[in-house]
């Protein structure tokens, strides 16, 4: 594992666009601070751009480099789901124009998964994190069911875990600063 987290900084680092196994579905991410990269994304996608993307971060430090002001509920959430639970927040900094909603909002999740943990913390960085395919079709829950032109748009494909079939995607919650949460995706 740990010859591939360094092989995929290398290309988060160098702006490239990555597929990788997440805590729930195959993914498809970049560096979060990275405009051009996070472009190179909605356009694999054949996504608009104006629909938002979630980011994977290690621990709450992380969040808090993202997040202006994170909800108390945020962190009780976090401490207490059982299962992958991606929160989306109000007023999102320090990433990529091009990845925060037209609203302010940012969709986050920390990774209840080795991999995923270990890579964030040692790049030391939000990771973009979208299924792995073209928007419209269906989510792959395989690596064998990602297309071929997902597969051949990435510059670096994870050699991990391509033979598990993935649970689902991850719940969403919004939750406002003024107190409203949202169940987005139960």
């Amino acid at each position: 594992m740990h010859q591939e987290i360094n092989k995929t900084i290398q290309v988060l680092k160098q702006g490239g666009i990555i597929l990788y196994p997440t805590d729930t579905v195959w993914g498809i991410g970049c560096d979060a601070n990275n405009a051009g990269a996070v472009k190179k994304i909605y356009e694999l996608k054949q996504r608009e751009d104006s629909k938002a993307l979630i980011c994977l971060v290690a621990d709450d430090r992380m969040l808090k480099k993202h997040v202006k002001n994170i909800p108390d509920a945020a962190l009780s959430i976090i401490d207490i789901a059982d299962k992958p639970t991606t929160i989306i927040y109000d007023e999102a900094q320090n990433l990529a124009s091009n990845l925060i909603a037209p609203d302010g909002t940012i969709a986050i999740r920390i990774p209840d998964d080795d991999f995923c943990y270990q890579l964030s913390r040692k790049f030391n960085g939000a990771i973009v994190s979208t299924s792995a395919n073209i928007s419209g079709f269906p989510t792959p829950k395989s690596f064998k069911e990602i297309s071929k032109a997902i597969l051949k748009g990435v510059d670096y494909v994870v050699n991990l875990h391509q033979e598990k079939n993935c649970s689902k995607p991850s719940s969403i919650i919004k939750l406002s600063n003024n107190g409203i949460v949202k169940v987005i995706r139960p």
